[in-house]
């Protein structure tokens, strides 16, 4: 007997799921229901929250210390760093200051406004931390720090004398300062001039003392970036330890700029003049950057001479800006050529001291042809009947090729008329604070500072004349100048006198504020 097994699939009837309760215990705390497999100790979120502090090992007040001098925070054991109030390298340190904040997780943390008078810094913290197992809190705290006040060892130096390790002599032999005007406006754009420990005025030049040597020669790479110059290093020995072998040395790093300035008039050794294009030996320097820039205003033949072939050889010019003589402009006619921002031109002059005593004028070339109009006035060297005491200049005329082609006048710029008396400019520039030298006190007299006064006038019009020299400088608008000048202008209005002084304009100055939140930007 045999038995047959069905192998179909039978269905069977859906089964009814119930719903599945997790184990519930009682908040010892509160008695509230909560899940006894996740609860941690047994408390509720509510009551975690309110008697575990997970900030408890973490320090609630500090003292920051400051130096009052450089504006520098002390980050301990001994370093200074430079932070302003309410900025990230400020709120890094204050957290670095804080003992137990490294066992827990920062979530968040900023400054809690303070009045600046009250020398106090607050913060607000956010960390997390794990409590129990499974279970991370979140909490906030404030943070005071009190700010005090303790002088930094490089501070406390500079008010010893002899502290300084490297100086930096500039030094040039001209009878004027308007390089160091101009080389002083490099210096503070570029903040060259920020690890200085002092500064000091001599005679010829300036000195800048540094603490240490490196930033002495940081500092003499961005002198020979900017300007023709050669140095020369020397060093002195100050202390020497023979146990140890150490030795202390004081550097000093001397800088001679180039005796040729801008609008100078330069005669070239003939040998010389062959070798950097073959320009005429009388010549007008134009611009000084890192090389010396010439211009034959006969012909608009532009030529540069390298800093290394001039003190190969190095000469002095025959005549610079103090011995200019005005002239008026009777008659001017361009002649075609170009080169740049120069227009050779045909100019009548006379000069302005011979109006109504003589009738003599001057038939000249000019590479003035741009600016010039008749009627202005144009500033120049006048060659006729000078006597000049230099080899250069008495080897061009002995020459039978460049005998003939000294002119009897070389006009180097236009002259614009002086501004009214009691008007302030729409623009100012800043200035470094410098200290005068034992010898600069000793050799200054009452004529220097009438002297230096007109010095910076000049270069202040020398600015204003020309737009290529102000590019490398920043200029300020002066808050000063207002409802004073337009009171000035309307009463010349009414004489019927017209100020013809040069205006630069607003576009190119800056305000003092935008250049100190520019300077913030950069530190950030």
């Amino acid at each position: 007997m045999s038995m047959e097994v069905d192998s179909g699939s039978v269905a069977l009837p859906p089964t009814e799921h119930r719903p599945t309760t997790a184990a519930t215990v009682l908040c010892y705390n509160c008695g509230a229901p909560i899940d006894g497999t996740q609860a941690a100790g047994a408390l509720c979120n509510d009551c975690l929250k309110t008697t575990v502090d997970i900030t408890q090992g973490i320090d609630r007040e500090g003292v920051l210390l400051m130096c009052r001098d450089c504006d520098r925070w002390l980050s301990p054991p001994s370093q200074w760093v430079g932070a302003t109030l309410e900025s990230r390298e400020l709120l890094a340190l204050c957290l670095r200051k804080l003992r137990g904040l490294n066992k827990s997780r920062i979530i968040d943390a900023h400054f809690i406004w303070t009045e600046p008078h009250s020398r106090r810094v607050k913060l607000k913290i956010t960390v997390q931390q794990e409590a129990f197992q499974g279970a991370i809190l979140q909490q906030d705290f404030p943070v005071e720090f009190v700010q005090q006040y303790k002088q930094c060892p490089d501070c406390a130096k500079s008010y010893t004398h002899n502290t300084w390790r490297a100086v930096v002599q500039v030094r040039q032999k001209v009878p004027h300062k308007r390089t160091f005007l101009y080389l002083e406006q490099l210096i503070l754009k570029q903040g060259a001039h920020k690890d200085t420990i002092n500064i000091k005025e001599n005679p010829n030049g300036i000195d800048f003392f540094f603490a240490q040597r490196n930033h002495a020669e940081k500092f003499v790479d961005f002198l020979t970036s900017v300007s023709p110059v050669r140095t020369k290093k020397a060093q002195e020995l100050i202390s020497h330890d023979v146990h140890t072998s150490s030795t202390s040395y004081k550097h000093t790093y001397s800088c001679e700029l180039v005796p040729i300035c801008k609008d100078d008039l330069v005669a070239l050794p003939p040998k010389l003049a062959r070798q950097i294009g073959s320009i005429s030996p009388l010549v007008l320097c134009y611009r000084v950057g890192t090389a010396i820039n010439l211009l034959d205003p006969n012909t608009l033949q532009i030529a540069d001479l390298n800093t290394a072939i001039y003190w190969r050889s190095p000469f002095s010019p025959i005549a610079d800006v103090q011995e200019l003589v005005e002239f008026i402009v009777m008659d001017i006619e361009p002649t075609g050529p170009e080169n740049g921002r120069f227009v050779l031109a045909d100019v009548t002059i006379v000069r302005a001291s011979d109006l109504g005593v003589n009738d003599t004028e001057y038939l000249v070339r000019t590479h003035l042809g741009a600016v010039l109009h008749a009627g202005d006035s144009v500033m120049g060297y006048h060659l006729t009947g000078t006597q000049f005491n230099n080899e250069n200049f008495e080897e061009i005329e002995n020459s039978k090729q460049y005998a003939g082609t000294i002119p009897d006048v070389i006009l180097v710029k236009k002259h614009y008329p002086a501004r009214k008396k009691g008007k302030s400019r729409n623009w100012r520039l800043k200035r470094i604070t410098k200290e005068e030298s034992a010898e600069q006190r000793g050799r200054k007299g009452a004529g220097d500072a009438d002297r230096d006064e007109v010095d910076y006038e000049q270069f202040l019009r020398d600015i204003e004349a020309d737009e290529e020299l102000r590019q490398g400088m920043n200029m300020y608008r002066n808050p000063q100048h207002g409802a004073k000048n337009v009171a000035q202008d309307a009463a010349m209005e009414t004489d019927g006198e017209e100020d013809d002084g040069l205006e630069i304009p607003m576009d190119q100055l800056i305000d003092e504020m935008d250049d100190i939140n520019l300077e913030d930007h950069e530190e950030v």
